[in-house]
């Protein structure tokens, strides 16, 4: 189970961005870091306060008591006049309104005089803070009288008190002859405590609030610069991902169209012999034939017949030279290289005209954008097929090629209004060629046809040619 909400926890926490981490791993730091500074910092400033505090005071009652004390080195204990000197003193006026109670202690723990005249010439264990006054040092504790088993009385009061002891020094020695010990009302150093520790806690928060402030900003503004960042690499990993599918999709249709390429070639090589074997070889051979015709070599012929036998030979052969020219017209181009998309689409349109006598309608923009040589020869080759199958099988009815740019590409259509066909059926080997030849460049073939007419429609991507 442990390990589970450990492996949560670890989820989860892996889900927040790096700026929400850094808050609370940050701010969880500093508020450990605010605690241990403030609590260091608070009690430093307690301890100067209580010991300023202290100093001030016992020099103020050390100056007022000192004159009626006398020599404590000779004398072992106060006579009547000194104690009452002391009452008087300790009883009346400004340092009788500030202090609660007073002792005198001897070295050996007696108390030596005690505003609690039941105290006088007691002794007790010298306790820590006794001890380390007569060793030369002003010691203050506020309002802790647990150690002091002669302060019953100020422990009723039910007051904060002060607690110092001073020490009582020979005047021209130095040396420690006795402790004064004396309680003072604590109200004002209380309030002045902790006005000095609150103050202390609120720099030390807002000092604290002001880093993390300063750190988080940094953070977060470092955090959105990833995330804009990351966002923007997703972006651009998901691109060349779509990328490399489309280029792994283009080459494989590009192998594909190689493949069928190669084999419609074969079948136009095979259609071009056959052409040739069936039209001009049959005329030629019957030619050939008839140079053995008994009216040209038999010289009893009359040269009526031999005439009209060459005249015949002269024929059967410009015949086989008229289907020869026909079939070099079709696989010859004329220069297009250097010429404009219009112009090309103007000159197989004239040709398709002056060959077969019809007509065709031409609509064209005033201006076509430029492209490569490859994909000039594909939009002649798709015009001269297209207008071919519309006056061989639409009978030359309603023929008509179009150019425009669409959506950024080039679009192509011939158009005839012939009784049409079934293009997943009976599409020949001429459209079958243009149809591997466009997508082979990256275009695409489109065929629609009706009763109402056949439409063959090419496309070409514009900013993708040189």
């Amino acid at each position: 189970m442990p390990r589970e909400y450990l492996k949560r926890f670890l989820e989860g926490w892996s889900q927040l961005s790096l700026a929400i981490q850094f808050l609370i791993v940050g701010g969880i730091g500093l508020l450990a870091v605010m605690l241990v500074v403030g609590l260091w910092v608070t009690s430093q400033i307690r301890q100067g306060v209580m010991h300023n505090s202290a100093t001030t005071t016992a020099l103020y009652v050390d100056s007022v008591i000192a004159p009626l004390l006398p020599d404590m080195r000779k004398s072992r204990e106060l006579d009547d006049t000194v104690k009452r000197a002391l009452d008087e003193t300790l009883g009346q006026g400004a340092l009788g309104k500030k202090l609660v109670s007073f002792k005198l202690w001897r070295r050996d723990g007696m108390v030596l005089y005690a505003s609690d005249s039941a105290l006088i010439g007691k002794t007790f264990p010298p306790n820590h803070n006794l001890t380390s006054a007569f060793a030369g040092n002003v010691v203050a504790e506020y309002n802790d009288l647990s150690d002091d088993p002669e302060a019953n009385e100020e422990k009723s009061l039910r007051t904060p008190l002060f607690e110092i002891y001073n020490p009582v020094r020979e005047p021209w020695s130095g040396q420690v002859v006795a402790v004064s010990e004396f309680y003072e009302i604590a109200d004002d150093f209380q309030d002045t405590l902790n006005s000095a520790l609150r103050w202390t806690w609120l720099v030390v928060a807002g000092a604290t609030a002001a880093a993390l402030a300063l750190l988080s900003g940094i953070v977060f503004r470092g955090s959105r610069t990833i995330v804009t960042q990351r966002a923007a690499l997703q972006a651009k990993v998901a691109e060349l991902q779509t990328a490399l599918a489309q280029n792994s999709s283009l080459r494989q249709r590009v192998q594909r169209a190689s493949r069928r390429a190669t084999a419609i070639n074969e079948r136009y090589l095979r259609r071009i012999g056959a052409d040739l074997h069936d039209g001009p070889a049959q005329l030629v051979a019957l030619a050939a034939l008839r140079m053995d015709s008994p009216a040209l070599v038999d010289p009893a012929i009359p040269s009526e017949l031999r005439e009209a036998e060459i005249a015949g030979i002269h024929k059967t052969l410009g015949e086989a030279m008229r289907e020869i020219r026909g079939i070099c017209n079709g696989l010859v181009l004329p220069q297009i290289e250097t010429q404009a998309v219009a112009d090309i689409l103007r000159l197989a349109v004239a040709e398709h005209q002056r060959r077969t006598s019809t007509e065709v309608a031409l609509t064209i923009p005033s201006r076509l954008p430029e492209l490569g040589t490859s994909e000039k020869i594909s939009i002649y080759r798709f015009v001269q097929e297209g207008l071919n199958n519309a006056y061989r099988h639409g009978k030359g009815k309603d023929q008509a090629v179009r150019g425009g740019v669409k959506n950024g590409k080039l679009a192509v259509e011939v158009i005839d209004g012939g009784p049409g066909f079934d293009p997943a059926r009976s599409e020949g080997l001429g459209l079958a060629g243009l149809r591997e030849r466009i997508e082979s460049i990256g275009g695409q073939f489109e065929t629609l046809s009706g009763p109402e007419g056949t439409r063959l429609i090419i496309t070409l991507s514009v900013e993708e040619q040189p």
